[in-house]
């Protein structure tokens, strides 16, 4: 992996960790793990007498995943001890197990299980049990867990469940749970074998449930409810649940009969009343407000409450907004701005102003948009990170950590990763401030960045905002004509500066580009090694910023939401009248771009401040018209 240089207000927090830099023999590891692949035993040995290197468990590992055999059980139940919960331990001790099972060495394989969430395992671990003698109540409990679940469990587990059946422990109220769990996102294609252990006159309710999984409408037709029975009813409203983001009207009216026909708990009910409010109030239906008020205090969270809030922004209800939050406790950052906000409309200057100095003092969206308000200069509280050198010396020399190192140097990123995790995870608070300023050294930037939010660590903004690949930043986005602060922040948003990120949708890279969007901007196809690059990504990545804020006609709060949700998406959401800018941000309907707005505003103010600028890059935003 490539360092690249910093900026030098970045290096010169940076310490001389002589020690880090001490070079290794690679290449003498990645021809031993190469010898023992496919290897014999004494090519095994070979290899691993001769070999001084972090890396060497592994190239035992390698080895006794594709060589497990009775003969050295103690070498390999040696090394299980020695690695145990570490990454190394269970690639190896699954391949250990499964020649276990397949050699029927029943006892040994009990002695070496560990608790999993790979059914496959567990259920030959209960077997082994059983035919050795263990009290057939424990294990069939155990079973009762492993079969009551929303999916099909491996073919490892058809003999015990056989056996549990047979012992009685299967009954109607199993079979039901078990039937909810496929039918409310499980498998739903496991609901007909499913239905064949039901009593006979109560199998159509599989088909029921299937039929409404399928189709969530079959729910409003109440002629299928021919018993308006208490497992009907569960139905129902499962549902009808579903049934309210998909078409609204029928989902209301369903309800008012359904409510009507069966018993519903007031549990229940809340349930269906929170389910109901949060799908009108994100598609701004004009029932919404009705709703959201239904939902009893109890069962109000963060999310309800913040769409409570922009229900009432939406129709910019400055008195509703006064008299909903005014008096309430741990308001967060954004409630308490939109209720200074709602004073000042309200013509309460005073007490607007008093609320905005206290959001003012806070390194976030708000805290950024508050002292734009009230014209007060930026802080971003950071606190230099002083660790002990002792501390230091401890990580460096942590095999957790040389491991980490080593597998970085040979860019197999996600074993380091799994190195750095499992080293961090068995730290202390000062041990975990200690690595990461270790990691800041090696230029290992998310690791440092994630490490700290284990901890809450947020005031090391120097750690936390690395100027990562400063160089190419600035030479692109000087290119193209874009702030380096913003682009910068789009990849401190997407990726962490992880060059290898991936995303479930594909997006690779430092700026996370779908490959048919570095294509476009390209105007040529291009590789995924090559996404993975940082110059090619921060290229094609700063390009297509360009492109964004020039299809936004210069508008870089739009350009920012197009990003990451789409441009056209984004014209969706335009609305008809103009609004201020700041209240279409928070009323953006996908909270995931809602938030992503904000915060790379919020990164961009940081590094624009680190740059050494003046000013806020949020200021803009308080004269801003969105649509119209």
């Amino acid at each position: 992996m490539k360092k690249n240089l910093l900026s030098a207000v970045a290096a010169a927090f940076i310490l001389p960790f002589s020690s880090a830099q001490a070079s290794i023999d690679n290449d003498a590891f990645l021809d031993a793990e190469k010898k023992v692949r496919y290897g014999s035993y004494q090519d095994f040995k070979e290899a691993i007498n001769g070999l001084d290197h972090p890396l060497k468990p592994y190239v035992e590992k390698t080895y006794w995943q594709r060589h497990p055999n009775i003969k050295y059980q103690s070498e390999i139940e040696n090394y299980l001890t020695i690695y145990e919960h570490t990454p190394l331990e269970w690639p190896v001790r699954k391949a250990w197990l499964e020649y276990l099972e397949k050699n029927n060495k029943k006892a040994a394989y009990i002695k070496n299980y560990r608790e999993t969430s790979n059914a496959a395992l567990t259920c030959t671990f209960l077997d082994f049990q059983l035919d050795l003698g263990a009290p057939e109540k424990a294990i069939f409990n155990q079973v009762t867990d492993l079969w009551t679940v929303g999916k099909s469990q491996p073919n490892e587990c058809d003999s015990l469940f056989s056996q549990w059946r047979k012992k009685g422990y299967l009954n109607n109220e199993r079979v039901w749970k078990r039937i909810t769990l496929a039918a409310q996102g499980g498998t739903q294609s496991l609901l007909p074998y499913l239905k064949t252990l039901l009593p006979k006159n109560e199998r159509y309710l599989a088909d029921l449930y299937l039929k409404v999984r399928r189709d969530p409408s079959a729910a409003a037709g109440l002629y299928r409810y021919k018993n308006k029975s208490a497992k009907e009813g569960e139905i129902a409203i499962y549902g009808v649940k579903r049934l309210i983001w998909r078409d609204k009207a029928l989902a209301l009216r369903a309800w008012q009969k359904l409510e009507k026909m069966f018993n519903y708990s007031d549990e229940e009910k809340a349930d269906l009343y929170y389910t109901f409010a949060l799908s009108l109030a994100s598609s701004g239906h004009k029932q919404a407000s009705f709703w959201l008020n239904k939902v009893p205090k109890a069962r109000q969270d963060k999310k309800l409450i913040q769409w409570q809030l922009g229900n009432m922004l939406k129709t910019q209800d400055w008195e509703g907004i006064a008299a909903f939050f005014t008096g309430k406790d741990n308001l967060s950052l954004g409630q308490q701005y939109w209720l200074a906000y709602s004073y000042a409309k309200r013509g309460e200057q005073q007490r607007a102003e008093e609320i905005w100095a206290k959001v003012a003092t806070n390194r976030d969206y708000y805290g950024f948009l508050a002292a734009a308000r009230l014209g007060l200069p930026v802080d971003l509280n950071n606190h230099p990170l002083e660790v002990d050198q002792k501390l230091v010396d401890k990580v460096m020399n942590a095999p957790g950590f040389k491991r980490a190192k080593a597998l970085y140097e040979l860019e197999r990123f996600t074993s380091a990763r799994r190195e750095w995790n499992y080293l961090t995870n068995t730290s202390t608070d000062e041990e975990k401030l200690a690595a990461s300023k270790v990691a800041a050294q090696n230029n290992w930037h998310d690791n440092v960045i994630f490490t700290l939010a284990k901890i809450k660590a947020w005031d090391y903004v120097e750690l936390r905002f690395p100027f990562a690949f400063q160089d190419i930043f600035e030479r692109y986005s000087k290119r193209n004509k874009i702030d380096p602060a913003w682009s910068i922040a789009i990849a401190r948003r997407e990726s962490s500066f992880a060059p290898d990120a991936r995303s479930h949708a594909n997006a690779r890279g430092l700026m996370q580009l779908l490959p048919s969007t570095a294509e476009y901007v390209n105007k040529a196809t291009v590789s995924s090694t090559r996404l993975y690059q940082p110059k090619t990504n921060i290229r094609l990545g700063t390009s297509y910023l360009q492109y964004l804020k020039k299809k936004n006609k210069g508008n870089e709060i739009l350009a920012t939401a197009s990003y990451n949700a789409g441009y056209h998406r984004i014209k969706r959401w335009l609305p008809d009248e103009a609004i201020p800018a700041e209240l279409w941000v928070e009323l953006i309907p996908y909270r995931e771009t809602r938030d992503y707005v904000k915060n790379v505003f919020a990164y961009r103010q940081v590094y624009h401040t680190r740059m050494g600028r003046e000013g806020n890059v949020l200021a803009p935003l308080l004269n801003m018209k969105m649509g119209g």
